[in-house]
């Protein structure tokens, strides 16, 4: 369950009573990743001329910020490092999934934007 509460002057939104987190910081982040993972999808799709790069790549990039095993381990020994995945999504908190969602969101409405530029017959690079 979702609970709105304030002390003094601050405002957090808490899931479950156990994660909380201040309401700027939530709404700051969610525009902070659409608006990175947007400007970086545009940029590699311009460049790369391939349309849907950043939403195929975001799916590692998930992985990478949820998941603390390092990349070594995935060779190493790829059972247990798939395994922890999953509970390191599963764990999450509804708002760090919200997060995340706004930058595969992000990612996704560049690749919308230089699909809708290049058929107005926009050149980039």
């Amino acid at each position: 369950m979702l609970t709105v509460f304030q002390t003094f002057s601050t405002l957090y939104l808490c899931v479950l009573e156990v994660a909380c987190l201040e309401i700027p910081i939530f709404i700051i982040s969610i525009v902070l990743f659409f608006v990175l993972f947007y400007g970086i999808g545009f940029l590699l799709n311009m460049v790369l001329r391939m349309t849907w790069v950043m939403a195929f790549i975001y799916p590692v990039i998930f992985i990478l910020i949820v998941n603390k095993t390092k990349m070594i381990e995935y060779v190493r020994s790829p059972e247990a490092a798939f395994s922890t995945i999953m509970i390191s999504i599963t764990s999450l908190a509804p708002a760090d999934i919200i997060i995340l969602l706004s930058g595969f969101i992000g990612a996704i409405m560049a690749g919308i934007t230089i699909k809708s530029l290049r058929a107005k017959g926009y050149q980039m690079f």
